[in-house]
């Protein structure tokens, strides 16, 4: 799974799981002018028409010009979305690989954007319980800080199987107390699914 320092996710639904990879490879050419490198696609396990996608972006200054585009929203339009849905903005605060062989991903990820109260206590916290992690079956752990509020998170995890992700969500351990944030108001449920295509967006000649 291939995730970078600067991104702008989302989570949304499509109307047909059918050509998932081929609906959100359409009109990219506009967030490669943006400034958008990367689009990283996962389809959900239990509901393969909901996705959540990351891009990736060259620097801060590609994010704002994304935020305020219209294409963003012209993007989400021809992709057959029917409800825009909220944005994360963020950078990578702490990157933890809890496996020997970085080069091999599952592609299964437990997703969560959620409100929490300190990002340095969070971190410590997930420091001190990589254990219970590992136990839990979790292979990688990529914690992202929003810019516009500095109490929100996204936090992607690798897990080495589906059962260990669905199990993890079900029963999660207190070391991952942000899970319990999901779902909350704006914020939208826990995501798990599993990697479908990672797309490298170039301009169109």
């Amino acid at each position: 799974m291939t995730q970078h320092s600067r991104i702008l996710a989302s989570d949304f639904s499509l109307p047909s799981d059918e050509g998932i990879v081929d609906v959100l490879s359409a009109n990219n050419d506009s967030l490669a002018k943006l400034g958008a490198h990367h689009m990283v696609v996962y389809s959900g396990l239990h509901d393969p028409r909901r996705v959540f996608a990351t891009l990736g972006l060259h620097d801060r200054g590609s994010i704002d010009k994304l935020l305020r585009n219209p294409a963003v929203m012209d993007w989400f339009d021809a992709a057959g979305v029917e409800e825009i849905p909220p944005l994360f903005a963020g950078e990578v605060v702490e990157k933890i690989d809890l496996v020997d062989e970085p080069t091999n991903h599952t592609g299964i990820i437990v997703a969560a954007i959620a409100p929490i109260d300190n990002v340095d206590v969070l971190l410590a916290k997930v420091r001190g319980s990589l254990r219970r992690f590992i136990a839990a079956g979790v292979r990688r752990v990529w914690i992202y800080r929003a810019f516009d509020d500095r109490n929100e998170v996204m936090i992607l995890q690798e897990l080495d199987t589906e059962e260990h992700a669905i199990a993890w969500v079900e029963q999660p351990d207190a070391a991952a107390e942000w899970m319990s944030g999901a779902g909350v108001g704006v914020y939208p449920p826990l995501f798990v699914g599993k990697l479908q295509r990672i797309l490298e967006l170039q301009l169109q000649a």
